[in-house]
């Protein structure tokens, strides 16, 4: 299957160069678009040279920072567009594990959403103190019985989409940010009856660079699950107002491929 990695990036330039060579030792068949926010600290000139080194990664740069939800929307589509398979979801921070990619992708072979947990057997968090893991399991919690998710992590952000389950979710409608983007997509899938399964992995606080997560974000999380739970309670759910997807495929666009050389096109 032909996996594209999306990786959004903003003011990673600490991270990134370390990230993109991870994954091309770890997973070296796979394909990299680094999403950039127009970083002002140079996170997208770096990547670019990194990529000019290291080959298969492509970097798109977007004009002002526009958040996670809208850098993943934008990486799907430029991917959909290409004909990738399968759509990787990672953050640049190495609080995801690149060593832990091998096993999500080999679930996405039978299942068409896979979650890196971290509340199922195998899944850790720990630096977290016990309050802070509470509040987090609790808010899954809250999210699962109130939109009947079945799923115990659905705020994790290490994933992997099929070309499938992103045309059923249509994921160019969605509207959350930070947590409540993954939420959404988790709600999105499990009303459109795509499988779902959670594989464990260990997740660990950034080392480098500035965290992105605010309290405004986990707030609005919150208040759009109670939102949506009265939306499902009176018969209005999200995949009811859905579009769907572009399921347009084209050659892929990289230098060296057959399509490329005919047309003339470089990177």
């Amino acid at each position: 299957m032909r996996t594209l990695v999306v990786l959004p990036t903003y003011n990673e330039i600490l991270n990134v160069e370390a990230m993109l060579r991870a994954l091309r030792q770890v997973v070296p068949e796979c394909d990299v678009l680094v999403v950039d926010d127009a970083s002002p600290d140079g996170t997208g000139e770096l990547a670019r040279k990194v990529a000019d080194e290291l080959g298969r990664i492509e970097i798109l740069h977007r004009t002002a920072k526009s958040g996670l939800g809208g850098a993943y929307r934008a990486g799907f589509t430029w991917g959909l567009e290409r004909g990738y398979d399968h759509f990787v979801e990672i953050d640049c921070d190495f609080s995801h594990d690149p060593l832990t990619l091998p096993a999500l992708l080999a679930a996405a072979e039978t299942s068409d959403v896979v979650i890196g947990s971290r509340y199922v057997p195998g899944g850790h968090i720990p630096q977290w103190s016990f309050s802070r893991r509470m509040l987090s399991r609790g808010g899954n919690q809250y999210a699962s019985i109130m939109l009947g998710l079945k799923v115990a992590d659905s705020t994790a952000g290490y994933r992997v989409y099929s070309q499938h389950a992103l045309e059923r979710i249509g994921y160019q409608t969605v509207t959350a940010d930070g947590y409540g983007f993954q939420i959404e997509m988790t709600y999105r899938a499990r009303r459109a009856g795509v499988s779902i399964v959670e594989s464990p992995i260990s997740f660990t606080d950034r080392e480098r660079g500035e965290s992105k997560m605010s309290g405004a974000i986990v707030l609005e999380a919150l208040l759009l699950v109670t939102k949506w739970a009265i939306e499902r309670l009176f018969g209005r759910g999200l995949t009811e107002r859905r579009r769907p997807a572009p399921t347009t495929r084209r050659s892929p666009a990289w230098p060296w491929s057959p399509h490329a050389r005919r047309s003339g096109r470089t990177r």
